[in-house]
């Protein structure tokens, strides 16, 4: 299954990609965003993060669900673009790729989620999609929506402030 989450951002592309390509300063950055911690320092490759974050639930006391997985991750400066293969947690088999485009009015950033996962019991009962198409509906939209949404804040908050106070 693939899903595609999509924003436009008036900011350019290399602030946006600026920000973003740190993961470990995720929490600093995403309120919704708890930890980011490397669990795995390969001698050579990515690193293996374990992530937390808050999957906000519906409703009036606006408590959230702690989601927990591990994702190897990696930047892409070159092509501008964010990869994460997730290896642990319900994401497990989910490839995850960024692209940031730049735009005449800023950039475009997409997200775009591959999960293959799929379990026996589950695809005999509901049919192989069912998993993937929960994890999707359940819990990577609504991160993945809200971190995109921060993101946006971010960057156009501070491509206006370089252009109110510019830098000398």
């Amino acid at each position: 299954m693939r899903s595609t989450l999509a924003i436009d951002i008036s900011a350019p592309a290399e602030l946006v990609f600026g920000l973003a390509r740190d993961v470990e300063r995720w929490p600093r950055l995403l309120p919704h965003y708890l930890d980011v911690r490397r669990v795995v320092r390969p001698a050579a490759g990515p690193p293996v993060l374990r992530m937390i974050a808050v999957r906000t639930l519906p409703g009036p006391f606006g408590a959230g669900l702690p989601v927990v997985w591990r994702a190897r991750a990696w930047a892409e400066p070159e092509t501008l673009r964010l990869r994460f293969q997730h290896l642990g947690g319900a994401t497990s088999g989910m490839d995850v790729t960024w692209r940031i485009v730049p735009t005449p009015a800023g950039c475009h950033v997409e997200i775009e989620h591959a999960l293959r996962r799929r379990l026996p019991v589950l695809g005999a009962l509901l049919g192989d999609e069912a998993w993937p198409a929960f994890v999707d509906r359940v819990f990577t939209r609504p991160i993945a929506s809200r971190t995109l949404a921060t993101f946006q804040a971010l960057a156009e908050a501070t491509a206006e402030a370089r252009t109110t106070y510019p830098v000398p």
